[in-house]
């Protein structure tokens, strides 16, 4: 009997060490660092990510899961991904605090094109693939484009959906770095429409960099909470562009693409 007793004890123990450690959220934040982006705009991200995570409100949010945990990782994303920070298990003030002392350690500015789709799936990988086992899994995204490279984004999002992890975009609607050729008006709404789903999704645009690190907290706070956002867009401003056209970046980047050297 003790030896069945044993058995099973070890079986589930084995068993919960496969699932990994519980924690209320996962979260990989994927932050856009293709070439129409700026060496300061990718400053301004990594540092209003920091901002964020070392607020008052941030570290109320990982208090009120029912495990009091969140795992946290943060991707640089273009035409490729980079693992910046990787997996951490955020608990205390001090592990938010060195969280956001590893972000702004250094910069890379970078130079690449944009695809989401491929980012998405990385993100999905990096979830599927850690020693985590969260209540909710989310992917947050962010970007001051459309796709234009890889997969198209409506199939990688439906591949990410369909294997229960959330959504949610943060797409910037400022005005910096290569030009407007670049820039989609109605971003909010191509996000909204294209990127983003799941239970509770939402997209929080961001129309002037001086927003950032607000758009940030507000954003970190709903998805550590597990709420949504109530007004997921602002008014889309008038474009030539359907920003409701999931390939609209690729078409972009076939009328554009002689001004520009392969990457």
């Amino acid at each position: 009997m003790h030896r069945i007793a044993a058995f099973l004890t070890a079986v589930l123990l084995a068993a919960t060490a496969a699932d990994g450690m519980e924690v209320d959220l996962e979260l990989v934040l994927m932050v856009d660092v293709s070439r129409s982006m700026s060496e300061n705009e990718l400053e301004i991200q990594r540092r209003g990510y920091a901002a964020a995570l070392q607020s008052d409100a941030v570290y109320a949010a990982v208090q009120t899961g029912m495990l009091q945990r969140v795992a946290l990782t943060y991707v640089e994303w273009a035409g490729a991904q980079e693992v910046i920070v990787d997996w951490r298990l955020l608990e205390s003030r001090e592990d938010l605090a060195a969280f956001a002392e590893t972000l702004t350690a250094r910069f890379n500015p970078s130079l690449r094109r944009t695809s989401i789709s491929e980012a998405l799936v990385f993100g999905a990988e990096l979830i599927e693939t850690n020693d985590f086992s969260g209540l909710r899994r989310v992917i947050d995204i962010s970007g001051d484009g459309p796709n234009n490279q890889g997969r198209p984004v409506t199939e990688a999002r439906d591949e990410v959906l369909s294997k229960g992890i959330v959504i949610n975009g943060l797409p910037l609607l400022t005005r910096e770095g290569m030009g407007s050729d670049w820039h989609l008006e109605g971003l909010d709404i191509y996000y909204e429409v294209c990127v983003t789903g799941g239970p509770g999704s939402f997209v929080i645009p961001v129309l002037d960099w001086a927003d950032f690190a607000e758009a940030v907290r507000r954003k970190l706070i709903l998805e550590m909470v597990g709420v949504s956002q109530p007004e997921t867009l602002v008014p889309a401003q008038m474009s030539t562009r359907n920003p409701a056209d999931c390939l609209i970046g690729e078409k972009i980047w076939q009328q554009r693409r002689q001004y520009w050297n392969e990457p």
